[in-house]
Order: structure tokens, then C-alpha cells, then sequence
């Protein structure tokens, strides 16, 4: 495999400064700059008066090193917005023309590429967060995730991409990454090997991957990568950018079976060229061991790694206040082995700590998340994304506040996920409860409303895509969650167990708001 040096990318930079330069002095349109930016991993916000910049993080792992480099940057250019994404990346916002060239540019000294982190390219891989730390795990996947991300980078530059590909990897059943139902996800099994599965997606048509192999050794996960590229590029759809997707070559297979046919038709070609891609990765071990402290409380994770453990934080909306985030930076700076893992639902674990550096981070953290409602997941939202048509955000700033409000107990509400837009970058199809943006006539008039989706499972041998209920006017979907909670509290049960026993009380309760 070859290496690509995250300085060489260094050499594109020019080009990038000039065409943001141009946009700003309005010398070049909206859409003409964002086909053009997107390869260099930035957007113009809605408006078009300010950048966000999407950092690859592989695998969703953060140094401590990177984390730093995030910390500078936000203090130098006076950063006043950071995101947690879902593909396990982080972005900074608010940036003018200066900043988000410089830092584009400073964080490849740190091994940070922002490159394809938009349009029509291998997107960030992801990765279970707590991968090679958890209990209960299969294997390690997150050496093979890191691995496959840097084979990725050569794809940069290849011809008839995908309008995106989104590669993940998952080392157990909770599924967190959806390997079952990405554009390519490596499942491990208990035998140390990976289930693959192709050709899923959320968003419009969504669709379940579909399984190619089975039993993969994972030194030779490069030839499936390889593999899913020439799939593409000899089925998917290059005249209509809406369907630009690998979910949509199932169709254009005559169905699941003749697509996994076609994959493995191209599967087979990889390995008769004779080109050499299997992996020789070493496992990485954590060295570090406890100090004989000890650390408990309901966002303490025990590791496998005898005393240590791993934090939650999970900032509302994915959104950490920068100078939280910062100062974690410089508190974790002299801490051995400790790095940050993000997850896709925008949660961020600082993981590899002795007891009493558990005690510190939670003190450091404790802005976040009090509940498992508050860890709700949610996109950047359309006050931001030019393509975004509902403030996501906004949303659920008012449903936590209501919530806080009406006192309700933990358990009485789960995660829910928003999306804007029916991009599914918040992944309403795959929670419990999901909330997508939407309109919605009032007197004749559209009126700013969210579709509400119930039943999305995204656990392996459980996966579910949420069932359409109807459409609720954003003003009033605080005060149905508020009742919902309130009709879940009432029963003595938790939301799981309430569900479970009745899956249709949610649109009983909904209907009342749908007009």
C-alpha cells in the first residue's frame, strides 16, 4: 500500500486560497465555489460571509497532539463554533478566508487532512469509539479502520467516485458506525474476522447493504475497498447526481442478489491483477496501566485495561463550547496514553485514564449531557448548511429546555436525532425517534415543520429504518415530547420498555399535532 505524506497535500493548498479569495471579493458564485471546495474539505455557511472546515480524524481517534492543534487554532483565529460530527470528525465554523486557509494548511503538520472531506470523495472512516478498549468486544477494529483510511487518501484523485462513500467499521453488534448499512462496513466476528457488507445508505431511498462476503481475514480488507470502487464505477449512476450513491446500484442490478453478483464479479478482478494489497498492521497495545485509583458515576466506562477508564462527554447538539474544549486540550496535554475517541452520536469519550484522571476530565466535562435525551444527535442545521432547510439546532435547544422544565425522569424520553434536511446527516432514519426537516401548509401558507419518524433499530441483526408518522410544526414538537415523556413517566416504565409494550402510542400521541 502506498503512503501518502499528509505534507504533500500541501502542493493543492495555493489553488484553494486563491478560489476562496475570489468568493469572498465576490468574484465567483456560491455554487461554483462549493463544487470547487469541497475537495479541500470546507464549505461556505449559508450566506455566504463565513467557512466551516471539516477535520479528518481516522477512526474517529484524537491525540493528544490533534487535539491541541484544534485548541491553537481556535485561540489564534478566535474560533467561536465547533462540531462533533457524525462521521466522527470535527468541524470548526464561523471561519473568514484567512483562518480557514491557515488552518487548513498548519493542520497537516499535525497529520490532520481536511482533503476530500466534502463532494464527491472517500469521506472520514469510521470506527467503534471505544474499539480496542471496551469489554465485551470482538477484536480491535480500530488498526484496520486507520489503515483503511489512509488507503482512501489514493482514491483523492481517482475517476468516478461516488457523490460520497462512507466506509466504517464495527467491533461488535451495538452497530454504532451502521456497518450494515453504510456504502461499504467491515461487521468483525467473533472468529477475528469481518462480515462485509455494500451498498447502503440513509437519506432519500434508503436503503439495508447488502451482504458481499463473509469470514474476511482482515489483512486483505484493501481488495474489497478496491473491490467497491470498480463496482461503482462500472454501475453507479454518473448523469444524475441525485442518485449518485452506491444504495442506489442495488436497483440498477436487478436487486440485492445481482449487485452482490456484480461486487463480486469485481471482487474477482482485484485479485486476478496481481496487485498487492494485503495488510500487515501491528496491533496496538495500551501500555498504560492503573495507579490503584479508582473512578465510578454514570458517564465512567470501565475498560479491559485494568484501571483505566474512558469518559463520556457529550456537549447538547455535538456542539462543545470552545473553551471547554480547549481547556480539556490543555488538562489531558501531561496525561500518558489519554486521547479523545468520537463517536457517531456526536459523543466524545477521553479515554485511557487512572481514577483520579477520570475524577479531573469529569470536572472538566461537565457541561455536557445530564440524560440520555440530552445526548440526542443532531446536525449543524440550517441556520448554517447551505443545503440545510430547518434549524436542527435550534430545535433541540428548545426541546431540552422544555424537557428541563417539565422534570421529567431519566428514561422517560430516549436519544432521538434530527436532520435538517433529508440528507440524513443527523440520521433520523436510524433512532428510535427522528425528526427531519420539512414544511407544512397553515392557512396556505408553508410553515416552518419536522417529519417524525419511530421505530429506527440500528443494533446488527435488528436494523430497522424508521417508519414515516407524520409532520409536526417545529413550534410544537417541545410540547409533544414534554406529553410523550410525561405518558411514558405515568406508566412506571422506561421509553424502551413503554415501546416495546405499545409502538403505536407514539402516533396516538403525535396525532393530536399532526393538522
Amino acid at each position: 500500500m502506498t503512503h501518502i505524506d499528509p505534507q504533500s497535500w500541501k502542493a493543492d493548498l495555493p489553488a484553494f486560497r486563491e478560489k476562496t479569495l475570489a468568493f469572498y471579493a465576490g468574484e465567483l458564485d456560491k455554487g461554483s465555489y462549493k463544487g470547487f471546495s469541497g475537495l479541500y474539505g470546507s464549505y461556505a455557511q449559508k450566506g455566504g460571509q463565513a467557512s466551516m472546515l471539516r477535520l479528518r480524524m481516522p477512526g474517529g481517534r484524537v491525540t493528544r497532539d490533534k487535539l491541541a492543534f484544534v485548541a491553537q487554532a481556535i485561540r489564534d483565529w478566535q474560533v467561536p463554533r465547533a462540531h462533533f460530527t457524525t462521521c466522527q470528525t470535527i468541524q470548526l465554523h464561523d471561519l473568514g478566508p484567512e483562518a480557514v486557509c491557515a488552518i487548513m494548511e498548519g493542520a497537516l503538520d499535525h497529520g490532520i487532512v481536511t482533503m476530500g472531506g466534502g463532494g464527491d470523495f472517500p469521506r472520514n472512516v469510521m470506527c467503534s469509539p471505544l474499539s480496542g478498549l471496551e469489554e465485551g468486544e470482538y477484536f480491535d477494529v480500530l488498526p484496520w479502520a486507520e489503515a483503511a483510511g489512509e488507503y482512501l487518501m489514493g482514491f483523492i484523485r481517482a475517476e468516478k467516485m461516488p457523490r460520497k462513500l462512507k466506509v466504517c467499521f464495527s467491533s461488535s453488534p451495538a452497530n454504532l458506525t451502521h456497518a450494515t448499512y453504510r456504502d461499504l462496513g467491515f461487521a468483525a466476528r467473533p472468529d477475528g474476522r469481518f462480515d462485509v457488507y455494500s451498498a447502503g445508505g440513509l437519506g432519500n431511498n434508503p436503503r439495508m447493504g447488502v451482504l458481499v462476503a463473509q469470514g474476511v481475514e482482515p489483512e486483505m480488507i484493501l481488495y474489497y475497498i478496491k473491490a467497491m470502487w470498480l463496482t461503482f464505477r462500472a454501475y453507479g449512476n454518473y448523469e444524475n447526481r441525485g442518485k449518485a450513491r452506491t444504495r442506489y446500484m442495488q436497483e440498477a442490478c436487478g436487486g440485492p442478489e445481482g449487485y452482490a453478483r456484480a461486487y463480486r464479479e469485481k471482487l474477482e478482478e482485484v485479485f486476478a491483477s496481481g496487485e498487492d494489497l494485503d495488510l500487515h498492521v501491528q496491533p496496538r497495545a495500551v501500555t498504560k496501566t492503573g495507579d490503584g485509583s479508582a473512578a465510578a458515576g454514570p458517564r465512567v466506562i470501565p475498560q479491559k485495561q485494568p484501571g483505566l477508564y474512558a469518559v463520556a462527554w457529550h456537549p447538547i447538539g455535538g456542539q462543545p463550547g470552545v473553551d471547554e474544549l480547549c481547556a480539556l486540550s490543555d488538562l489531558i496535554a501531561g496525561m500518558e496514553g489519554v486521547e479523545l475517541r468520537l463517536a457517531p452520536d456526536e459523543t466524545a469519550y477521553i479515554v485511557n485514564l487512572t481514577g483520579r484522571e477520570a475524577a479531573q476530565v469529569l470536572a472538566a466535562t461537565g457541561d455536557g449531557a445530564r440524560t440520555p435525551f440530552e445526548t440526542s444527535v443532531c446536525c449543524i442545521g440550517g441556520a448554517t448548511c447551505q443545503v440545510g432547510l430547518r434549524d436542527s439546532q435550534g430545535l433541540l435547544r428548545a426541546c431540552v429546555q422544555a424537557v428541563r422544565e417539565a422534570e421529567l425522569p431519566d428514561g422517560a424520553l430516549p436519544q432521538i436525532h434530527i436532520s435538517g434536511c433529508p440528507s440524513s446527516c443527523g440520521t433520523h432514519q436510524t433512532g428510535t425517534l427522528g425528526f427531519r426537516g420539512a414544511s407544512r401548509l397553515v392557512e396556505g401558507k408553508p410553515q416552518s415543520a419536522f417529519t417524525l419518524y419511530a421505530g429506527g433499530e440500528q443494533a446488527q441483526g435488528c436494523e430497522a429504518m424508521g417508519r414515516e408518522v407524520g409532520v409536526l410544526l417545529e413550534a410544537d414538537i417541545p410540547a409533544f415530547l414534554v406529553e410523550l415523556g410525561r405518558a411514558v413517566a405515568g406508566s412506571g416504565k422506561d421509553f424502551a420498555a413503554w415501546y416495546r409494550d405499545d409502538p403505536q402510542g407514539v402516533d396516538r400521541l403525535a396525532a393530536p399535532y399532526l393538522g
